[in-house]
């Protein structure tokens, strides 16, 4: 946290994924006697860093004091921050994203939503009246077959799919990507937030969330996507890339959804919804067959 975080303050400037991940593999691979010791700079130096980057990040260690203040104010408003080695922390992150799984996750509600198996939903914010009830669909189902809904909380097919699944008695984890000091979480009900609890919301904030949503469920549901524009159609296609989750989009007719199609989505209708596992079975053969 002291490495990766503002804690707060616009001014600091933690490291990016990519150098935090540098540094822990120049420090596992280093051949040090006595790790029970705080960092120097000359052991910065031995790892290869000039004297600038030994400093910055020397400088971020040392801000012992704004951390716990930081988590101290979080706790006192029902933020609790889950770092990889926290153990309700999903394995699922660390499993598909490895090094580009968050390496702090802020939350407020109820952890033992973690514990359900996940099915996300992504869409567009501007939905058809059809694809409203795919996403509502996709909420209702999640909770009868004993999903938590994993989700971004954005208007549109986000938020018409968690407030369904809340409504059928089931569980909602909903990654934000503004300040989750806006959102009170309840029983059933876990919202989510990389960087911090405070940080307000950015394009790059709600883009990179979208690695999070699709890499807890075990599959993702595409409600609505725009043909190659908005942060749907950008994540689902990373995901498709990546394979993190097996993806399947409302076969609505649309461009957006055929193009999903011919990058290996499954295309669904309503219907499919009844049965989560025909519609990972139906996914599994097409990658059997490619």
């Amino acid at each position: 946290m002291l490495l990766g975080s503002h804690l707060g303050s616009p001014e600091r400037k933690p490291l990016t994924r990519i150098q935090l991940w540098q540094l822990g593999r120049r420090v596992r691979e280093a051949d040090w006697d006595n790790w029970d010791r705080d960092l120097t700079a000359g052991d910065l130096r031995a790892l290869g860093y000039g004297a600038d980057m030994a400093d910055r990040i020397l400088r971020l260690l040392d801000d012992q004091a704004l951390l716990e203040y930081y988590v101290n104010q979080g706790r006192r408003i029902g933020c609790i921050p889950m770092t990889r080695l926290h153990a309700h922390y999903p394995h699922i992150l660390r499993q598909r994203l490895g090094e580009d799984a968050p390496l702090c996750l802020w939350t407020r509600g109820d952890l033992s939503v973690l514990e359900k198996p996940g099915v996300a939903l992504v869409g567009s914010r501007a939905l058809l009246p059809k694809n409203q009830a795919f996403a509502r669909g996709a909420g209702v189902q999640a909770a009868r077959q004993g999903y938590a809904l994993i989700s971004g909380n954005a208007r549109g097919a986000d938020q018409a799919a968690q407030n369904a699944s809340l409504q059928a008695g089931g569980w909602v984890v909903s990654i934000v990507a503004d300040e989750l000091t806006r959102w009170r979480g309840a029983e059933r009900l876990l919202y989510m937030s990389e960087d911090g609890y405070a940080e307000p919301f950015t394009n790059q904030r709600a883009l990179s969330r979208n690695r999070i949503i699709h890499a807890m469920g075990d599959m993702t549901l595409v409600a609505q996507c725009r043909e190659e524009a908005g942060g749907t159609w950008s994540g689902t296609m990373q995901n498709l890339r990546q394979g993190w989750s097996p993806v399947a989009c409302f076969d609505d007719g649309s461009r957006g959804a055929a193009k999903l199609e011919m990058a290996g989505a499954v295309a669904v209708g309503i219907k499919a919804l009844e049965d989560f596992s025909k519609i990972s079975a139906q996914q599994q053969r097409l990658w059997d067959e490619v």
